[in-house]
Parts: structure tokens; sequence; C-alpha cells
């Protein structure tokens, strides 16, 4: 693929919107660098079952991601609901159906940001984000968060972490996205094209 400009694939799993809302305002502060675009990708849910089909395209929402997307990509932003402290199974099937690219050193290089959603306060979300840094070390990517020059890390009342952005969604998953969620969201994903852009240009 040519490409002129980097992109920037911010891949998510929502069950309920809440991990949703934070990956489009990443993607608005990836689209805030000038030259910077966000390919926003989900993976579908797993099932329980031994066999269950789904369509290959979401009723809503952005397409399910494809492995030429991290070929594609110039930076990825990854995001999961937190699931007992770690992220969701759909998420994780799809990463461990990435060895191809993990021997091909497809993302190698490339800088990364994570975040997440829980419906408590301290369900997890440090853990969570940490479980999907994990992977992403593993294919060599260079795993950011956010610094403590983002003033809203020191007053935040709901999400919000160095590790990266998260929203507290609350039992019902009902809360909206706060103000203080809401820059570090966009600062994160800000951050991460800028980044990108740098190592794109001396590729």
């Amino acid at each position: 693929m040519n490409q002129t400009n980097p992109i920037i694939l911010v891949l998510y799993y929502s069950r309920h919107g809440a991990t949703r809302k934070l990956a489009e305002l990443i993607a608005q502060g990836v689209e805030s660098v000038p030259g910077a675009e966000a390919r926003l990708r989900t993976v579908p849910a797993v099932s329980t079952v031994t066999e269950a089909t789904a369509p290959d395209i979401p009723a809503s929402g952005a397409p399910y991601v494809e492995l030429q997307d991290l070929a594609d990509c110039a930076g990825l932003a990854m995001g999961s609901p937190t699931r007992f402290g770690n992220m969701a199974a759909a998420l994780k099937y799809f990463l461990d159906g990435t060895s191809t690219d993990w021997l091909a050193g497809t993302l190698a290089g490339k800088p990364a940001a994570v975040f997440t959603s829980t419906g408590s306060l301290h369900g997890g979300q440090e853990s969570t984000l940490l479980s999907m840094m994990i992977p992403l070390l593993h294919h060599g990517m260079l795993v950011m968060g956010l610094p403590y020059t983002q003033p809203e890390l020191m007053t935040t009342a709901t999400g919000g972490s160095p590790y990266g952005p998260t929203h507290w969604s609350g039992l019902d998953g009902d809360k909206p996205v706060s103000e203080d969620e809401k820059r570090l969201a966009i600062e994160a994903g800000r951050r991460l094209a800028e980044t990108a852009a740098r190592l794109w240009r001396t590729r």
C-alpha cells in the first residue's frame, strides 16, 4: 500500500459503547495532528458455543480489523473494557492470531497506547492497561503512557491513568465521559500521532 500520510489504527472491543466512546475521542486527538489519519476498527465477540456465525460487517460502528490494518498503521491505540482486571477475550483472541506479524516484525518500532473502561472506579483499570501492553511489547512496539504534565491526571475524580486513558462508566454503563477523561483521551491520541509522524518521516 502506497501511503502518503501516517495511519493510526484505533483498535477496540466495546460491549456497551463506553470503550467505543474513548476510541472516538482518541481518534479525534489523532486527527488534530496535520496529516495523521485515524482508522477505527473493532473485533467480533467470542462465542461461548461450538459454532456461531456473525455477519462479516458489524451492524453498527467500526468495521472489523484485518491483519492488513497492522501492516498499514504507523501507530496503534488499543482498547478494551475491563474483565476481572484483564482485557476482554475478544481482543485477546485477535492478538493470539497475530503470530505471523510477530515473526515478521510488522509492528516492531511503531508507537502504541492502550485504553480501557470499567463499571467501578477501582475495578482493575490499570491492570487491564498493563495486560494489553504485554503483547504489544512482545511485538516490539514502543508503548506510550500519559505524562503528569497533563494536569487532569492530578485532578480527575473519574478515570485517567499515567498508563493510558480510562473511563469510569458506572454499574449500568451510563456515566458520560467526564471532561478530564475526554481531555486525557484526546491528548493520548495527539501524542501518539505526533510520535508516529516523527518516526514516519525518518523511515
